[in-house]
């Protein structure tokens, strides 16, 4: 290392003409050996941070600083990188010097100023419910242009994973593809003889999409891409064929419930379209459905609205009348969705309403237009927005919580790579403030500039939402009472590689951890025998002294070169041990994987519940806790890593600064829109050298 280091220093000694030229844009502001010294070291810092060795990339900023101290641009350096291995408070505290050297009202210190608010707070967002929360418009996809009319009259929506969704227009008899920045993406009007005013939408496990349509008294079953494909029901008064069908809802099993407004009940077919049972009728204690409109299913119940009665009303599964779940306060219901967090989404005349299915507690969190707009259909998209359906305006409203329009985008640049100068690709990191990904862009929402200069030929390569591609890291705990567990944990070792297929590495939490060999000899693959027998580990490495915390360190870093995608598995008897949190703590440890975009899951083995600290990790990067012997197994929750949100972006573009013989320090900034939404992140990079 010491005979490396002397060679770079030795090069940079005889590049020292270039190097005097950039020293003033450095802050250098002199040519004596400290000088040097520090750019010296900068340079091997950068050149570290975009190698993901986040700490060897700490260690040369220090000491860059300590040869000229107070140099904004070090301290702003030191503090990505501390931000990047987990050390948040150290990064908040780099970023506020820095602000005060580059000194109040510069663009420098804005930018700076928006970073530590936005991590400041980041750090008091736990996962909860917020009651305060307030959705404003912050954009529309208009019906009409002009004189052009693209839909008519929407009545539903549909968010995918991408940030698109489907919008069911009742007016103009097809659904649409809209993305996030509202421009159409295709249209799908049926079968030869088309929809016959289609009202509402659902997606079914397999990814089928269910269309009602009111007039023809049916539903309409489509692929994932939008053909058609079959009908369930017909219309008719008789038991499993419907009068005006409405609003539909599929359950956790697959099972399909229709509001019939004709019919003034409920219908239940099974996943292969056979009906099953018809509810919501007068019964002993219900007075029987006036004007059913919204549903959702979900959590073994059934919720109904009626707008007429201004009430909700909940079921079980097989249509037995459970009680009112809301009344006080509703206008007029009528489209319900389940809220990423468990509460449902009601859309009442022209405001959004979330309920609490076990409290009851109704909140009010956005408002649409006068009290003339008649919004009929609401769902949360990927990107933490609400798209409501406003039928009467022609027009779908995007819903943003006020909070997020103010702080705008959270924009970084993750790195900088540019072997092939002057073509320079960057990696980018777009989120919320909440850490929440923003999916859906494309080459529209980027503007890459050097010096206040749009770069030339900036290309559009790779959005992390699009990709399959998921690398998994495995954490087997050694402790005594895993050591009694070694089948299962093989077991478990297998189950995540058939599952994910994609297992980068296996490390050993001992009592110094390190990474089991997973190659098979000359080929270099992975067999079963090989997973078996990493699993199991050896004796030796079973110890009552074992580190989690090393160990997780180690397994996430193996992730940082790869997939966008990416997780660890810890393999657990659910018990930490007494030197879980030795060097790094539970804070520190899960800043480390939530900034460098790992999610954790736990996958207990034995019968012991997963201590506090374990599902705090999941709940703060977005896993989950997993029983090895549930009856569907781990299979299926792995295979969601795939569908997983991602704001990870990557483009490039041909510079025209020079390269000062690979010494000069050239800034790149990146600017990304989306509707009245904007962030912005600056940082630069070495080019090879002449």
């Amino acid at each position: 290392m010491k005979v490396i280091r002397f060679m770079v220093l030795a090069a940079s000694l005889l590049l020292f003409p270039a190097f005097l030229e950039a020293q003033q844009s450095l802050g250098g502001g002199g040519t004596d050996q400290n000088a040097l010294h520090s750019r010296e070291e900068f340079w091997v810092g950068v050149q570290a941070y975009n190698r993901y060795a986040y700490n060897e990339a700490i260690l040369s900023f220090e000491r860059a600083l300590s040869y000229q101290p107070g140099d904004p641009l070090y301290l702003d350096w030191l503090g990505r990188s501390y931000y990047r291995s987990g050390l948040e408070d150290t990064a908040l505290r780099q970023w506020q010097a820095a602000a005060g050297i580059y000194g109040e009202g510069t663009p420098e210190t804005l930018l700076l100023a928006n970073r530590i608010e936005t991590v400041r707070n980041r750090r008091g967002l736990f996962p909860h419910i917020d009651d305060d929360i307030r959705y404003v418009e912050a954009g529309r996809y208009p019906g009409r242009y002009d004189n052009t009319v693209a839909f008519r009259q929407p009545s539903a929506v549909l968010a995918l994973e991408d940030g698109s969704a489907w919008v069911v227009a009742y007016g103009t008899n097809e659904i649409l593809q809209i993305d996030v920045n509202g421009l159409i993406r295709r249209r799908r009007r049926g079968p030869l003889n088309g929809f016959d005013r289609p009202y509402d939408i659902a997606r079914g496990q397999d990814g089928k999409l269910y269309i009602s349509e009111y007039r023809a008294g049916r539903i309409s079953v489509l692929n994932e891409e939008g053909d058609w494909q079959y009908y369930i029901g017909s219309k008719g008064i008789e038991p499993g064929k419907l009068v005006g069908p409405q609003n539909i809802t599929i359950d956790e099993e697959g099972y399909l419930y229709v509001v019939e407004y004709g019919n003034r009940r409920i219908s239940k077919f099974d996943p292969a379209g056979t009906f099953i049972v018809s509810f919501g009728q007068r019964e002993e204690g219900f007075r029987g459905l006036l004007s059913p409109t919204g549903i959702a299913a979900g959590r073994g119940r059934v919720f109904v609205a009626d707008s007429a009665a201004r009430q909700i009303y909940a079921f079980d599964r097989n249509g037995r009348y459970l009680g009112l779940l809301a009344s006080e306060g509703l206008r007029g219901p009528e489209g319900l969705r389940f809220f990423p967090d468990g509460r449902l989404l009601a859309a009442d005349t022209n405001r959004l309403l979330l309920i609490d299915i076990d409290s009851a507690i109704v909140s009010e969190i956005g408002l649409a237009g006068n009290a003339s707009v008649r919004i009929i259909g609401a769902e949360a998209d990927r990107n933490g927005n609400i798209l409501a359906a406003s039928f009467n305006a022609d027009e779908v409203l995007l819903m943003t919580p006020i909070d997020d329009i103010a702080s705008g985008l959270f924009v970084q640049i993750e790195r900088v790579a540019a072997d092939n100068f002057p073509l320079v690709t960057v990696e980018l990191q777009v989120q919320d403030r909440n850490r929440r990904p923003i999916v859906g862009l494309d080459a529209r929402n980027f503007l890459i500039s050097e010096n206040g200069q749009a770069v030339a030929e900036q290309n559009f390569l790779y959005a992390g939402y699009r990709s399959a591609d998921t690398d998994i890291a495995v954490l087997v705990e050694r402790s005594p009472d895993s050591s009694r567990l070694q089948d299962d944990l093989a077991a478990a070792v297998r189950d995540i590689n058939a599952s994910s297929g994609r297992i980068r590495s296996l490390v050993s939490a001992g009592e110094q951890p390190f990474r089991e060999r997973l190659g098979d000899g000359a080929s270099g693959g992975v067999t079963a025998t090989t997973l078996a027998q990493a699993g199991r580990g050896s004796a030796s490495a079973y110890t009552a002294r074992w580190r989690f915390d090393l160990g997780l360190r180690l397994a996430a870093t193996d992730l940082l070169g790869g997939a966008k995608k990416r997780a660890v598995v810890f393999v657990t008897s659910g018990r930490l041990g007494e030197l879980a949190f030795e060097q790094y703590s539970l804070s520190e440890l899960a800043a480390y994987m939530a900034n460098n975009g790992v999610v954790f899951l736990a996958v207990l083995v034995g019968g012991n519940p997963a201590d506090a600290d374990i599902r705090y990790l999941c709940d703060r990067t977005g896993g989950s806790v997993l029983s090895l012997y549930r009856p569907e197994g781990i299979g299926p929750a792995l295979e969601q890593l795939t569908h997983a949100s991602s704001g990870s972006y990557i483009l490039n573009y041909r510079s025209r600064l020079s390269a000062g013989y690979g010494r000069a320090y050239l800034p790149v900034e990146a600017e990304v829109y989306l509707l009245e939404r904007s962030g912005r992140d600056s940082i630069g990079y070495f080019p090879p050298g002449g």
